[in-house]
């Protein structure tokens, strides 16, 4: 019995040894297959991504990784200056300012993201702006900050989602960034809350999860430019006639200017100026082009504060003590951290060269056998392994978003995806020449025509099925409100039935092509099918076929400009069977039509019978009077108006020619003097809301002039 227990324990002795060699002999070998990267390629990998090629072995050790102590003073301080702006847009692009003419009207249409959804009353709207602007000061001052995140990412995120026809193309970017914020420790350094916080260090994941957010905005609109849409100059034709352009035009012409500054700068800056600021030696030139092309755009569009905020947040890309080493630059003395706190040569980031330490954290896994070595051992808790997981299905999500429009097919129209969530920043040029809102009123068979910017701020619903069918059944809800209200002796829509129609007729040009139809002008918007997971019906295919015909319409353009200061053209393709009625102004004058594809039959609706113009035919058109042009051809057909302006031509007959813009000396302090008004008249609202809900004093709300 002794021997065979002793053999047994021998045997266990040997599994034992037999685990450990195995366990050795795979440590070994993929210790090797790390080897078998070239040095540089590790350093590479490390500088990108802040942890070396050894911490991918298991998730435990990168969790280890992510969650190493690392020195928050320049986490602190971007927290701040993004706070700051942010300040600053819940006046401006959020609207406190003009709130009362963005939420005030209870007729008015919206459009949100999640059919259904409805906007407060004026008073509690202004309520929820106000808790969203205490929370954005708290981030700024990093005042209770956690709580400060909260009221500012709930409320930020509900009017996101409450009407997508306000969205700018990164007015998601503010909501995921002050939601990652939130779960940082933003709040150790350049904060009130510094003072009362134990913990002195942040997990490196914190700095992590911001610059991987910054550098795929870039890099993704890199990707997106990469479309021959933009490469071959059509997205933003023209730009180069800003001023901000004036020192390129010393040496390149305005065409030169549009093709290689604006698309071919744009797509290689967006593709590769994360890349830049990443490493060491390419940052500082990367961040000086960086400002100067933030700086640009302030100027160029109205994007509200994303060009601040990338400036605010540009510093993410630089070492994490860089705030503490200009405070002992400026204070002349060398700043000691109390005990727990990272020093700054022990602070580790993107760029830190020696990740031994970090590399020997060995994984505790359940169930597994941990490494066995002469090095203190480092666990990982589930909590952090279950944040690391968060993190990477965000990394995740980041990648996949703008190309999921295959999923999303209900918000796609010639082009894939919502303006505002498909990074598409400036990839497509929308041209709308005219917009038809017909209701027929099917008892009586008569047709009403609405003004398309009836309860609407704006006329991003005209690009848009979904938006589209929103503002259909908008628009009858108002007319059976007005119709209960309307005298039935002067208001035309008195008579109206509750059986209605709606059709929509939009013309646009992207990125250059004919004018077409986007929508069937046959399809009554309020029957037709949605869903946000199908095609959408009823919006007509982009006539793709005649893409190669904008080098000749810019040839025509151009010599058509050439017969007088006062001439003009429209291109114009139709679907067979399609018509389009149109009146011609008398303003115009010399108006002619020329067909360039197909066939084409035109009736004036004073001619008895129609006439037909074929391939490189021509008719004149009379002003001021309803003509009719239907496509006859088995194929689309094309063709061009060509007119004089006859006000302008008379104007300048008599000397009178349009007022020159006259730049002003400092832009900037007429700027400054709109914030400073925009942030009394937001206060007043919010004071007014106030007294409102408390004393019954009647809202005061200002109505647009048009």
């Amino acid at each position: 019995m002794k021997r065979r227990f002793g053999n047994k324990s021998m045997d266990h002795s040997g599994e034992d040894s037999a685990v450990e060699e195995k366990m050795e002999k795979k440590k070994t070998e993929e210790e090797a297959k790390v080897k078998l990267l070239p040095r540089k390629a590790r350093e590479t990998f490390e500088q990108l991504c802040g942890f070396a090629c050894d911490d991918l072995r298991s998730f435990g050790r990168l969790t280890a990784a992510m969650y190493r102590p690392t020195d928050p003073a320049c986490l602190g301080v971007c927290r701040a200056l993004f706070g700051l702006c942010m300040v600053l847009d819940v006046v401006e692009e959020r609207g406190l300012a003009i709130i009362d003419l963005k939420w005030g009207d209870p007729n008015g249409c919206h459009f949100p993201l999640i059919h259904g959804l409805r906007p407060l009353e004026l008073p509690w709207m202004i309520v929820l702006y106000s808790v969203m602007w205490l929370g954005a000061f708290g981030i700024m001052l990093g005042y209770r900050f956690k709580l400060a995140c909260g009221l500012f990412v709930l409320p930020y995120w509900y009017l996101f989602l409450v009407d997508k026809s306000y969205w700018n193309n990164h007015s998601y970017l503010y909501g995921v960034v002050s939601l990652l914020f939130w779960g940082t420790g933003a709040d150790r350094y350049f904060a009130i809350d510094a003072k009362k916080s134990k913990e002195k260090s942040v997990p490196y994941w914190n700095y992590f999860i911001l610059k991987f957010q910054f550098f795929a905005l870039y890099f993704i609109a890199g990707l997106k430019k990469s479309s021959r849409e933009w490469l071959e100059g059509y997205a933003m034709t023209n730009l180069s006639r800003h001023w901000v352009f004036e020192p390129f035009k010393l040496v390149l012409s305005s065409e030169q200017t549009d093709f290689y500054i604006v698309h071919w700068f744009g797509f290689i800056f967006d593709l590769t100026v994360g890349f830049f600021m990443i490493f060491d030696a390419t940052r500082l030139a990367a961040m000086f082009f960086c400002t100067a092309f933030h700086l640009m755009n302030s100027r160029l569009f109205s994007i509200g504060m994303f060009p601040y905020v990338c400036l605010a947040t540009m510093p993410l890309f630089c070492r994490v003590d860089w705030p503490r080493k200009l405070l002992e630059a400026r204070t002349h003395s060398r700043e000691k951290l109390d005990d727990g706190e990272c020093s700054s040569r022990k602070s580790r980031d993107y760029f830190a060269k020696d990740n031994e330490a970090e590399s020997d954290v060995a994984e505790r896994d359940e169930g597994s056998v941990g490494r066995r070595s002469g090095k203190r051992r480092v666990g990982v808790s589930r909590k952090q392994k279950l944040v690391v997981a968060t993190l990477l299905l965000h990394v995740g999500l980041q990648f996949f978003l703008p190309y999921s429009h295959f999923v999303t097919k209900g918000y796609n129209n010639w082009v894939p995806g919502l303006y505002g969530y498909s990074w598409d920043m400036m990839v497509h040029a929308w041209d709308t020449v005219l917009v038809v809102v017909k209701v027929r009123d099917n008892e009586s068979e008569r047709d009403y025509f609405l003004d398309p910017g009836a309860w609407v701020p704006n006329d991003r619903w005209a690009k848009h099925g979904d938006m589209a069918r929103q503002y259909a059944h908008c628009i009858k809800d108002n007319l059976q409100k007005l119709k209960g209200r309307a005298s039935r002796t002067t208001e035309p829509w008195a008579q109206l039935s509750s059986n209605l129609s709606i059709y929509m007729d939009v013309w646009c040009s992207l990125n250059g092509r004919f004018q077409q139809r986007l929508f069937d002008p046959n399809a009554d918007m309020l029957k037709v099918d949605w869903h946000p997971l199908k095609p959408v019906s009823y919006v007509m295919p982009l006539l793709r076929q005649f893409s190669s015909y904008r080098s000749e319409l810019e040839r025509i353009q151009q010599d058509v400009f050439s017969w007088s200061n006062y001439t003009d053209v429209l291109f114009v393709a139709d679907y067979p069977g399609m018509r389009l009625e149109n009146y011609v102004d008398l303003e115009l004058a010399n108006v002619s039509l020329s067909v360039l594809e197909g066939e084409v039959s035109y009736r004036d609706e004073e001619e008895a019978s129609a006439r037909t113009i074929g391939k490189g035919g021509t008719a004149r058109i009379e002003t001021g009077r309803f003509h009719k042009v239907e496509t006859t051809s088995p194929h689309p057909a094309c063709y061009m108006y060509t007119f004089a302006n006859r006000t302008k031509q008379q104007l300048a007959s008599r000397g009178i020619s349009e007022p020159t813009r006259v730049k002003e000396a400092f832009p900037l302090l007429k700027e400054i003097g709109y914030k400073v008004d925009a942030f009394g008249r937001a206060l007043g609202h919010v004071a007014n809301a106030l007294l409102h809900l408390t004393l019954g004093v009647p809202m005061i709300r200002r109505i647009p002039l048009d």
